[in-house]
């Protein structure tokens, strides 16, 4: 049996009094989707952050490829885990193009030239996202959508075996949010790695192989999708009734009410996001 890209263990982390993660675990093996699901304010984001080794856990472990993530050199690890956050900002006016070659800076020492193979890799990146017709605007220019899919381009660019991707169809329209699944499927189907946070429940449980449901900084399921995602398991995530059904052998969920015996869902209240304790520092 082939053992996990990557495997987290009994992660905890608490800022002040609220504890944002409470024992959490994730396996995400070569050649799947790991869908995260789960309401605001359940620990998504903390949860890949943590995944990415740009912040530390109060307590657990994860492992990279059989090794603790800590035991990994930063440049070593840029190159083997692509991360793109939610709402990454671009803090310069650079060309579209330059700033999804970005992406092959883990693979360049200090003054390399870029090679054949890195265009060739930043060219393909492009042309997966979507994005070869913006080659040359500045990308402070564009639209939230243009710019999700650019840097979604600049991750992809990177070729790394593991692809962490925080809610990266959000802001897209309905014909980029497939394009970008099935992207992700694809690269999965390749032999790469994926984790993906998702809010469209049609979305994972049509292209995730797995899904990991946290609530409140817990794991409420962890399974296949239609293990993970039941009407009983999304009405004690979201407080929310749903309608399922499947189309072309393909399943879709759709949020339909709220659940009247809910005022709230527990975790969905606003909760302060802890600043990242880097690794060394």
């Amino acid at each position: 049996m082939t053992a996990p890209m990557m495997e987290a263990e009994g992660l905890v982390l608490r800022y002040g009094a609220a504890t944002v993660l409470d024992r959490v675990g994730l396996t995400v093996e070569r050649g799947g989707i790991v869908g995260v699901i789960g309401p605001n304010g359940a620990g998504k984001s903390t949860l890949f952050r943590i995944l990415a080794g740009l912040a530390e856990p109060d307590a657990g472990t994860v492992r990279f490829d059989g090794r603790l993530l800590s035991d990994w050199r930063r440049r070593d690890l840029a190159r083997q885990i692509a991360y793109l956050p939610q709402n990454a900002a671009t803090h310069w006016p650079l060309p579209v193009a330059r700033l999804v070659a970005l992406g092959r800076l883990p693979h360049l020492s200090a003054w390399q030239v870029p090679s054949r193979r890195d265009g060739a890799a930043v060219e393909a990146a492009m042309v997966a996202a979507d994005v070869v017709a913006l080659a040359d605007r500045r990308v402070d220019t564009l639209s939230a959508g243009e710019r999700a899919r650019v840097l979604l381009a600049r991750a992809l660019a990177v070729e790394a075996p593991l692809l962490l991707a925080d809610e990266p169809v959000a802001g897209l329209d309905p014909y980029h949010q497939l394009r970008v699944m099935e992207l992700l499927q694809g690269t999965a189907r390749r032999g790469a790695a994926v984790a993906v946070v998702l809010h469209d429940l049609t979305l994972a449980a049509r292209f995730c192989d797995r899904v990991l449901v946290l609530r409140a900084g817990e794991v409420l399921a962890d399974g296949a999708p239609r293990d993970a995602m039941t009407a009983e398991i999304m009405h004690e995530a979201y407080g929310i009734s749903i309608l399922s059904g499947a189309r072309d052998g393909e399943p879709f969920l759709v949020p339909w009410r709220r659940s009247s015996s809910m005022a709230a869902v527990p975790g969905d209240e606003p909760r302060p996001t802890p600043p990242p304790r880097l690794r060394g520092a």
